[in-house]
């Protein structure tokens, strides 16, 4: 590894949207992060961290989860401390999924969202989901992990119209064009 660039260590991804309107049920989002191992990069997750989960080795875990959007600042955080990963995790996956108990929602119902990734103080990526109004998750980006072990960030939106559960199993698939 090249020791002027070690990669990210330690990422931060935070969601924040405005709470439903007065009489009307409250929106909730969540953000989901699913891993994969090297020799399966685009297959099944090895594991999905959201609400009430953590991953197996304490390495992915949400710091604060919101149903409502009601909160101060950043409604729901995880942290992915990459750099602590195992080495045959190679991709980490990072969505957000639109709760679906109440009514159907996708992101055009949803209230001024906003996600910002970040590591450290330097922001990776921001993003406001204009270009997935119709859907009712997305995935925002990947965190990849070369040769050398050292991990980069790749951003970018995705669609998905699916409940959360097909949602953990599918996002990491090969990025439709």
């Amino acid at each position: 590894m090249n020791g002027l660039n070690k990669g990210i260590r330690k990422a931060e991804v935070g969601l924040q949207w405005d709470p439903s309107p007065t009489g009307q049920p409250p929106v909730d989002l969540d953000i989901v992060a699913t891993t994969y191992v090297a020799s399966d990069l685009y297959g099944t997750p090895a594991y999905a961290v959201y609400f009430d989960s953590r991953s197996p080795d304490g390495t992915i875990y949400l710091n604060r989860d919101s149903k409502d959007g009601k909160g101060f600042g950043w409604d729901e955080v995880m942290t992915l401390e990459l750099d602590r990963l195992a080495d045959r995790y190679a991709r980490v996956v990072v969505g957000v999924v639109i709760q679906q108990r109440v009514a159907h929602r996708t992101f055009v119902n949803v209230l001024n969202p906003k996600l910002r990734i970040r590591e450290g103080y330097s922001v990776l990526t921001e993003e406001d989901f204009g270009d997935v109004l119709g859907a009712t998750a997305a995935t925002v980006g990947e965190f990849t992990r070369d040769e050398s072990g050292s991990w980069d960030f790749h951003p970018g939106i995705q669609g998905f119209d699916d409940d959360p559960t097909t949602f953990t199993r599918t996002m990491g698939r090969a990025r439709q064009s």
